[in-house]
């Protein structure tokens, strides 16, 4: 059997761990907002992008370039919407 103290520095929970940057530091993380509330895969990228943008990175054209993508996963959403109207 494996000593328990080889697993000590593990991390129980995904959201203990954060991949890639820490742009993700919120008081309340985007995941558990878009979980919580059922939204669709639009909705929640349009969360993740709005909340993150001015966190990500300091250089405002890669700001710009996150709320850009935010405006197309409302576009997406929208042209769904749409086209199940008809």
């Amino acid at each position: 059997m494996t000593h328990p103290d080889y697993f000590k520095d593990i991390k129980v929970k995904a959201t203990d761990t954060q991949v890639g940057g820490d742009h993700y530091k919120l008081p309340i993380q985007p995941t558990d907002y878009i979980y919580e509330n059922n939204l669709n895969w639009y909705q929640g990228n349009v969360i993740k992008y709005i909340s993150r943008y001015n966190r990500k990175s300091s250089d405002t054209a890669k700001q710009i370039e996150d709320l850009k993508k935010a405006i197309h996963y409302i576009q997406l959403l929208i042209e769904k919407i749409d086209n199940t109207k008809k």
